[in-house]
């Protein structure tokens, strides 16, 4: 889809690591974006690749046809929403908000409602494919909230997605990514624990991940971050702080409902232990560094 092929203007709020790659895809289909992020140089940045560059939330949204908004956690959209000079008093042109952020299902019910009041359309529609499926446009989008409104944002998902579904009323989309992430958590745990039985044992781990994503043991974590683990290579994609927050959510989740998540549980302590280690900042791959220390072995 080459640039000016579509129509409708863009106030993108949060210009993060995912935020960032997901807006210059939106550039990059045609649509005009308006960009505002706490970080002036994050706004700068954008605006050097064809963005007009916001000094407030209302200046964002004011011309906007949509506004979208990528965020750390739930405090953040909340101050966007409620703060001074949110987008509850000054919305968007055409009345239509969509957060991308992982945040708090009930929380999400409860801006639909405010919103509503005022006559601004709100889906929930959080991401899942991490920095590689930002910058790569191919992000699974799974989206809450009314399906008119869904139909209204659906072209400017298509910029930045491939798997793009409607999941049901506010909120679901979190409830889907939720229980995205307690897969995603759980299943890193069990690559950390081949490696480690497998470094202990003297198989080349190269050779065990090879054999592994050929059978019925692949996964998008072996595949993407399998790498990294073996290498050693802790830096920075999706954040252990950012995946401890949205763990955190789970557990939440699963207990007003009376769920109990045995295997979230263990893993997010597993998560508290690397984030008491310094790797908070740390890509989700260092969770192998737990087994690393409770192996006593360095990785190889």
């Amino acid at each position: 889809m080459g640039r000016n092929e579509q129509n409708g203007t863009v106030g993108f709020i949060g210009l993060g690591k995912m935020g960032r790659e997901m807006a210059l895809n939106l550039l990059t289909a045609g649509f005009a974006v308006c960009a505002y992020d706490v970080r002036k140089d994050a706004i700068d940045d954008l605006a050097a690749h064809g963005a007009t560059g916001a000094g407030t939330l209302a200046e964002a949204a004011r011309d906007a046809d949509i506004v979208i908004c990528m965020l750390p956690d739930t405090p953040q959209v909340e101050e966007v929403i409620y703060g001074e000079g949110g987008l509850l008093t000054s919305p968007p042109r055409g009345r239509l908000l969509v957060d991308m952020s992982t945040i708090s299902p009930v929380a999400v019910r409860r801006m639909y409602a405010d919103l509503k009041v005022v006559g601004v359309e709100f889906l929930d529609a959080p991401v899942s494919g991490g920095p590689i499926g930002a910058k790569n446009a191919s992000l699974s989008i799974m989206v809450g909230g009314d399906r008119d409104a869904f139909l209204r944002a659906e072209p400017y998902f298509q910029a930045m997605g491939t798997t793009i579904t409607h999941v049901g009323e506010a909120g679901s989309g979190q409830t889907v990514k939720l229980c995205n992430q307690l897969v995603c958590g759980i299943n890193l745990q069990a690559i950390c624990e081949a490696l480690a039985l497998g470094r202990a044992s003297g198989v080349d781990l190269e050779q065990l991940r090879n054999v592994l994503l050929g059978g019925s043991a692949a996964s998008w974590m072996l595949d993407k971050l399998g790498p990294a683990m073996i290498a050693g290579d802790a830096s920075a994609g999706f954040r252990i702080d950012l995946m401890l927050k949205d763990l955190r959510l789970v557990q939440e989740q699963a207990l007003s409902l009376s769920v109990p998540l045995p295997g979230t549980a263990l893993v997010t302590s597993q998560y508290l232990e690397a984030r008491a280690h310094g790797e908070g900042t740390n890509g989700n791959q260092a969770l192998f560094r737990v087994y690393d220390r409770m192996t006593n072995q360095a990785a190889t």
